[in-house]
């Protein structure tokens, strides 16, 4: 550091220039205190004139009381149309579920019968088979159909002819069983189909229906905010 020069404060002038600061704020101040008393407003002058409307105090009142009643009974009123609309999402939601279990429900039985209609097939063919393997296993040991024009036919063409009307029968049998099963199978299936429609065209009217009361409480609601006065009369007690 180099060397420097230390100047001491002159007090006198310093006090000089304190003095000239707080008598120009001062001043200000004066002059400002000036300025609002010469421009403070006058006093104000209006024409006397009645106030408050054509209604007396009671009609007021009595509308006031009108206008807090309809307001509690619009709360409410909202109130209970969203609990209702809660329910009716909440209950349509069920039978939408229930309607799924027993589409399901529905569906496995179907499945069950047609496997048992197969098991039965699957029976009836073994059985056939096992028919017609002992009827060729008894055609081995018989005259062959040359045989017939004998003039005098033996005990053993008599049999084999049994054996063929035998055969026969039972082959007349079967397909008739099975002719049964089948038509059966298809009168089960006509029915099933039968019912699964009207239960859609219940649900459908069901709907239609749930959604026409809707619209309908919903037209309800409109008219009464737009015609508040057609409901609430005086005296309305709620």
């Amino acid at each position: 550091v180099g060397p420097y020069v230390l100047v001491t404060p002159n007090e006198t002038r310093r006090k000089q220039l304190q003095q000239s600061k707080l008598s120009s704020a001062k001043k200000e101040l004066d002059d400002l205190e000036r300025w609002k008393k010469e421009h403070r407003p006058g006093p104000v002058t209006l024409v006397p004139q009645r106030l408050g409307g054509n209604k007396s105090e009671a009609q007021v009142r009595q509308n006031q009381q009108m206008i807090l009643m309809q307001s509690k009974y619009q709360e409410k009123h909202k109130r209970e149309e969203y609990i209702k609309a809660k329910k009716a999402a909440e209950e349509a939601e069920i039978q939408k579920k229930k309607a799924i279990q027993r589409e399901k429900a529905e569906r496995v039985e179907v499945k069950k019968r047609q496997e048992e209609m197969q098991r039965r097939e699957r029976f009836l063919e073994d059985q056939k088979y096992k028919t017609n393997e002992l009827l060729n296993r008894l055609d081995m040991g018989l005259p062959k159909s040359d045989s017939c024009h004998i003039a005098n036919p033996g005990p053993e063409s008599t049999a084999w002819k049994r054996s063929r009307a035998y055969k026969q029968v039972l082959r007349e049998d079967e397909n008739r069983r099975l002719e049964e099963m089948k038509q059966e199978q298809q009168r089960k299936a006509e029915l099933m189909e039968f019912k699964q429609k009207q239960e859609e065209e219940a649900r459908t009217r069901a709907h239609q229906e749930e959604q026409r009361r809707v619209n309908n409480a919903f037209l309800d609601r409109l008219q009464n905010k737009t015609q508040p006065n057609s409901i609430y009369q005086p005296g309305y007690t709620g």
